[in-house]
């Protein structure tokens, strides 16, 4: 029974996520989130009491998949940023020349809830981003390179700002410039030796 309840909870969440993602919140009824789902609605809410909560542990969810992804993505066997760096970026270029790709569904959650600052869809976005930045400090501490942490902080809002510009202009060549910057920027943070 557990484990049917555990699934049918993962399914809310995870349609509700691709509805989330497609569509917007706003756009996306609970009624669609249950279609989608397979489910009725009074399942629905027996599992969460609102829209609200159900964007927040949609994200919340997706958050584990996405570190996994990040890590994947700068790849585990090596030490050197520049190789970590330009993996992560070829892989976020990979991904927004994809025919399915509307830039990140946590970007795009805050900014549709910019004037709901206690929202927790905004919560859960600001933890995600969060952790990927504290991730990606914890990564480069290990290296050669001077402030791992204020490194970290830069290579965000190059990820951030590749990807914005990449969907406003429908071209994902914003993420190359942005790993250029990034490589850039590397070149010129490395400890004296």
């Amino acid at each position: 029974m557990d484990t049917e309840r555990h699934s049918t909870k993962d399914r809310i969440l995870q349609s509700a996520y691709s509805l989330f993602y497609r569509e917007g919140f706003a756009r996306v009824s609970v009624d669609a989130i249950a279609a989608r789902a397979k489910v009725t609605k009074r399942t629905v809410y027996y599992h969460f009491q609102s829209k609200d909560e159900i964007v927040a542990a949609a994200l919340e969810g997706q958050h584990e998949y996405l570190v996994q992804q990040y890590q994947q993505w700068l790849g585990s066997g090596t030490a050197n940023p520049e190789d970590m760096v330009d993996s992560l970026f070829g892989e976020l270029k990979k991904w927004a020349d994809g025919t399915h790709w509307l830039g990140s569904g946590y970007s795009r959650i805050a900014a549709e809830l910019a004037d709901m600052p206690g929202h927790p869809a905004r919560h859960a976005a600001h933890s995600h981003k969060a952790n990927i930045e504290n991730w990606l400090s914890d990564r480069f501490t290990s290296t050669d390179l001077a402030n791992p942490s204020e490194i970290a902080q830069q290579i965000m809002i190059l990820i951030e700002g590749g990807m914005s510009l990449s969907l406003i202009h429908g071209d994902a060549g914003y993420i190359e410039t942005a790993r250029n910057a990034a490589a850039s920027l590397l070149s010129k943070s490395k400890r004296n030796k």
